[in-house]
């Protein structure tokens, strides 16, 4: 299926990065965990058991954003000054805190 997506986009004179293809996989793969992770919760139909389910959800989102970010800060490492790339990782570092802090 990816290649015939591929295979109409050129007909079409329009060629995605690799990069940001990428990068919207690792969404869509992340939005697909967390469909099938309410799925599950309702199919469980327990409370104790659907915070469990959520509670491993809470590890997949930061995963994600790290991924998606590094992947993205490669494809821009050689038009990023090098205090940029910085100033970007220290803006994920915050990001991470503020996320991961209780």
């Amino acid at each position: 299926m990816g290649q015939e997506i591929q295979d109409l986009l050129r007909r079409n004179h329009a060629v995605i990065n690799k990069i940001v293809m990428t990068m919207a996989s690792l969404r869509l793969m992340s939005g697909t965990i967390e469909i099938c992770a309410a799925l599950l919760m309702l199919r469980l139909n327990q409370i104790d058991k659907a915070l469990v389910v959520n509670s491993s959800l809470a590890l997949v989102g930061p995963l994600v954003l790290i991924a998606t970010t590094t992947i993205g800060l490669v494809g821009l490492s050689d038009k990023l000054s090098p205090s940029k790339f910085i100033w970007v990782a220290v803006g994920v570092c915050c990001l991470m805190i503020g996320i991961l802090k209780k």
